[in-house]
């Protein structure tokens, strides 16, 4: 397989530059942030590293290919040209998640179908499928093939979740963007079922998100078995024994404190996170400065925001009477429940979670 690959880390809206930090840090070449992810150029074991490593996006395609067609007649015959069986093993489908916009053609499914046919392959039946990513904007297509299988925020740990639990990449993307590396405390006090606390022993540790977990990459037909090995036993190796800064997560919710303990057992770092079940005003930090992160209730919801009011107000108290130096940094959906806070805040990347348009705020407002 020809190096370099041409390759696209898919990311949230709103943390691409997190996600540019994370790719330049795996050595690879022509880092670029750009909206929905970030473009480099890899050899196939970096590309296998992306996968392993990478906190904060949610996949890692590879471009086969890119061309012009105005008509089915000129996408089938730059498809038919393209070499197939570099990329589908025997015995595997298929599948394509195809976009077009602005351009001539615009039927999405039939656009599949005749990638499909070219490739001479069937996209139904029970066989394992491999995704290609196709997108069409002014009549040029870009197509790339999703090297990861299932989406990367899913690490294998969180099967059990509380309410409006997050996503393991954004709750990654949190800890890095509000400047923390594992170098002092860390406390969650509305950690839901533990997703925050649980990221944040996995970069203490420097134990590799994807550890545990399969890829994509693993079925195509210039998959190296031995040079995976070599590529997984050396993120492996980097794992310490134990966090090396105390974790600390809590929650009101007996079941959601539950949950996070199943979940830190699954991802193996029971030890390095103390849980507790405590409602926000027993927040007691350790002595010296650390980091606060966490995602607070959001107040969408009619009749939300009033209850709500005293939460944030007790938490901006909290911060001003027991973590003096503490960075503190929230997810938020609310600016007047930020203001509830009395605190000065920082506002850093928009995004969204699970639909709802969120910001991450950083105190100090520095």
């Amino acid at each position: 397989m020809a190096d370099p690959l041409e390759c696209f880390a898919v990311a949230a809206p709103g943390i691409e530059p997190i996600t540019a930090r994370e790719v330049a840090l795996l050595g690879v070449t022509h880092v670029a942030a750009e909206p929905g992810g970030v473009t480099f150029r890899a050899s196939l074991a970096q590309v296998q590293d992306a996968n392993l490593r990478l906190r904060t996006a949610s996949r890692v395609l590879v471009r086969v290919a890119g061309f012009r067609a105005r008509t089915f007649f000129e996408l089938e015959r730059h498809a038919t040209k393209l070499d197939w069986n570099r990329w589908l093993a025997p015995g595997v489908a298929p599948g394509f998640d195809v976009t077009s916009k602005k351009s001539k053609l615009y039927h999405e499914k039939g656009i599949a179908q005749r990638l499909a046919a070219a490739a001479g392959r069937s996209m139904t039946g029970d066989a394992p499928t491999q995704l290609f990513v196709v997108r069409v904007l002014r009549d040029e297509f870009t197509l790339s093939i999703d090297s990861s299988g299932e989406l990367l925020h899913r690490r294998g740990y969180r099967e059990a979740t509380a309410k409006a639990p997050i996503r393991e990449t954004l709750a990654a993307a949190m800890l890095l963007g509000a400047g923390w590396h594992g170098q002092g405390p860390l406390v969650d006090p509305m950690c839901g079922s533990g997703t925050i606390p649980i990221e944040a022993a996995l970069i203490a540790r420097r134990i590799a998100p994807g550890l545990g977990r399969a890829f994509a990459f693993e079925r195509w037909p210039a998959f190296d078995t031995a040079g995976w090995r070599v590529v997984h036993e050396r993120a492996g190796s980097e794992m310490l024994a134990h966090s090396p800064v105390p974790i600390f997560g809590s929650d009101r919710d007996a079941g959601a404190v539950a949950a996070a303990r199943e979940n830190a057992a699954r991802a193996g770092v029971t030890l390095d996170v103390t849980f507790a079940k405590a409602p926000l005003s027993a927040l007691a930090p350790p002595a010296g400065s650390g980091f606060l992160v966490s995602n607070p209730p959001y107040g969408v919801r009619v009749g939300e925001e009033a209850r709500l009011r005293d939460l944030y107000a007790t938490l901006g108290k909290l911060v001003a009477r027991r973590l003096d130096g503490w960075t503190v940094a929230l997810l938020t959906a609310n600016p007047r429940l930020d203001h509830a806070t009395g605190l000065d805040w920082r506002e850093g990347r928009r995004n969204s979670n699970g639909g709802i348009p969120v910001r991450l705020i950083v105190h100090p407002a520095v």
